[in-house]
């Protein structure tokens, strides 16, 4: 697959991918992204038609479905520069499964490799293509913090997002026995095999609160909402947040999965 191509001077103008269960379940996550991509200098959109970008489909073998969607994807984000998603999953999604639904047509596949080239992982594009080394933030406490594996198998989302937090204040970093051992959510997996997932998040679950750290961080939602609602189960009082959110010194937020405040 063609690699990303270089992006013009600043302003940059990207586009937020902005995710389903970020639009229906933590908005902030989206607005934490914004802010996190406009202090390291892009213009930043939100194009208003954006949709799912198919992986329920894609995984459940649904390539008709799935191809459907990806065409209103693609229509949707042409044009800019770069297209970033705060997740790894979906991330992946659009960089490395689109171009392959689209075998048996050239114009359709090209369009769906220049999109691929131009989709980014949020915190690996702030790192990794900005440059960006630290960012302007307080979370005061321990947090540990768990690799989804769309980020890190697919994207090698590893190092990026600890180099970011080592630069917010008052943040200290208390690592799992097994931060990349999957917490069991795996979209669809999680509710076709219900007994296995459970099974790997209560195991998930146990390595998060030997560490002792008040707070758990990733970089992709759905993990997070598997974790924290094993957690809250649990009578753990560990909270749960997007990194997104600590980055752009959102921490203060009620966590995932706490009631608002009033």
């Amino acid at each position: 697959m063609s690699r990303s191509p270089a992006l013009p001077a600043r302003p940059r103008r990207v586009a937020l991918f902005v995710t389903c269960l970020v639009d229906l379940f933590r908005p902030s996550v989206g607005f934490a992204a914004v802010k996190l991509l406009e202090e390291a200098g892009c213009t930043v959109d939100v194009p208003p038609l954006q949709v799912c970008c198919g992986q329920p489909a894609y995984n459940s073998g649904d390539r008709a479905t799935t191809r459907a969607i990806a065409v209103q994807v693609i229509d949707a984000f042409e044009g800019y520069d770069a297209v970033i998603a705060p997740s790894g999953s979906c991330g992946g999604m659009l960089s490395h499964h689109y171009p392959g639904l689209f075998e048996d047509d050239p114009a359709l596949k090209a369009r769906a490799e220049n999109l691929a080239a131009r989709s980014h992982e949020l915190i690996s594009f702030l790192v990794d293509v900005l440059g960006v080394e630290k960012v302007a933030a307080r979370y005061d406490g321990a947090i540990t913090y768990h690799d989804s594996c769309s980020g890190l198998r697919e994207l090698g989302v590893k190092q990026q997002p600890r180099g970011l937090l080592d630069s917010v204040q008052g943040l200290k970093l208390r690592e799992m026995k097994t931060p990349e051992v999957c917490c069991g959510f795996g979209g669809t997996f999680c509710v076709k095999y219900p007994e296995i997932s459970n099974a790997m998040v209560s195991e998930k679950t146990a390595d998060i609160i030997a560490t002792g750290a008040g707070t758990l961080l990733a970089g992709d939602l759905g993990c997070l909402m598997n974790m924290a609602g094993k957690l809250q189960r649990e009578g753990s009082t560990v909270q749960v947040r997007h990194v997104a959110e600590v980055l752009a010194g959102m921490g203060d937020l009620p966590a995932i999965g706490e009631p608002e405040r009033g």
